[in-house]
């Protein structure tokens, strides 16, 4: 059967499109590079209020082509002085009013929809921040809110195995492949006396361990001296002492195995935190620091004021020698997934990428419902409505 140039020309032209779209698959299968035997990822950020509930979902849907063991959150859910931008858009869109009270009420919960959820699955662990003590929330209530993620099975057993309280705390510890993975509670600014007690010991106990090559040590605000030390510990005489105890033991704990310190608090990316004069005095070698803060909240500007205008995450990849190498991740307007954008305006998630920042203008109506402190009265009726509801 003899073949026109027509058909030729058509099969030539499908052929080529289907070599086109192999090699484009192909190419994207080859763009993340396999990892040595022995070697795993995880991924940490924290800051997730204000846009949190659309650029969390972004997170997590880029991240997966990583396939991270789980995901780690250095605190600040939601805003809790305002109502966050996301929250007050997905009202609006559906006619609906946010009071502060209602507000104060879901913003936990929303926290646990529309963020953790999109992890799909991937163990989460979740780390306290300072917008989590703002009145009315604070340490108890986050843990009682919370009590399923800070007494997950992995968190439980390591209780357990160092001879811990059953009830979980607002700071933990567990060893993941080799790895004690530790988050610091300082949202009140600095470090309680029980709890630098408990870190010391879980310190030594990793220092002499066989099943620990290194440590990471997790929590929002980064410890004092730092390059970002205006918005750190270091703002405050009680956090810069308990702070400095912390860097201290972690430098002593350094030249026997390795330790890597992460933080949040600062909306922005910034690796080298501690490369500073006050850290490196005396020849000293300093701790390697990481600030990831940039999972959603109104973005800043970095220390030496250029501004910061992306969201993402930190993917770490750990080696078999408990070794790990970190590098920031950015996601994008076509990370959100279509179900995300379908609970906001179009405007919310432009203006998210847009305008979240120090220096952009606030959105004209997502932005606008400030939440006072309340007062013992104002708290008395909000009981008394619910109570009347009911």
């Amino acid at each position: 059967m003899s073949v026109t140039p027509g058909r030729a020309v058509l099969r030539s032209s499908l052929f080529l499109i289907l070599s086109v779209l192999l090699l484009s698959c192909f190419a994207g299968a080859q763009a993340i590079a396999p990892l040595p035997p022995g070697s795993w990822r995880f991924i940490v950020s924290g800051d997730s209020r204000n846009c949190g509930d659309v650029v969390m979902p972004a997170i997590a849907a880029h991240s997966k082509q990583y396939h991270p063991k789980f995901y780690w959150h250095l605190g600040d859910l939601r805003a809790i002085y305002k109502v966050d931008e996301d929250m007050l858009a997905a009202a609006t869109l559906k006619h609906e009013k946010l009071t502060c009270s209602e507000y104060r009420q879901r913003a936990w919960n929303d926290f646990i929809d529309n963020q953790i959820k999109a992890f799909d699955g991937i163990p989460f662990y979740l780390g306290i921040g300072n917008h989590e003590v703002i009145p009315p929330k604070n340490g108890d209530v986050f843990k009682r809110q919370f009590r399923g993620y800070l007494d997950m099975p992995q968190l439980r057993q390591q209780r357990l195995a160092d001879g811990e309280p059953s009830a979980p705390e607002t700071y933990f510890h567990w060893v993941e492949r080799g790895v004690d993975f530790i988050y610091l509670d300082n949202s009140n600014n600095f470090f309680p006396e029980a709890e630098l007690t408990w870190f010391f010991r879980r310190l030594s106990d990793a220092m002499y361990s066989p099943d620990v090559k290194s440590v990471v040590v997790g929590m929002h605000e980064a410890l004092p001296d730092s390059i970002a030390n205006d918005h750190s510990m270091g703002s405050d005489p009680r956090g810069a002492s308990t702070g400095q105890a912390v860097y201290n033991a972690l430098l002593a704990f350094q030249k026997k195995k390795p330790v890597y310190v992460l933080a949040s608090h600062s909306h922005f990316y910034l690796a080298n935190i501690f490369d500073t004069d006050a850290l490196k005095a005396g020849g000293k070698t300093p701790l390697p620091g990481w600030i990831a803060g940039a999972g959603g909240a109104e973005r800043y500007l970095l220390p030496d004021r250029t501004p910061w205008l992306q969201y993402g995450y930190m993917l770490a990849t750990v080696t078999d020698q408990g070794t790990i190498e970190f590098e920031f991740k950015n996601v994008e307007q076509k990370d959100i997934p279509d179900t995300v954008k379908e609970r906001y305006p179009p405007d919310l998630v432009q203006w998210c990428w847009e305008n979240n920042s120090k220096l952009r203008p606030p959105h004209p109506v997502y932005s606008a419902q400030s939440c006072p402190l309340p007062t013992p009265d104002a708290e008395k009726a909000t009981a008394k409505a619910a109570a009347t509801k009911k």
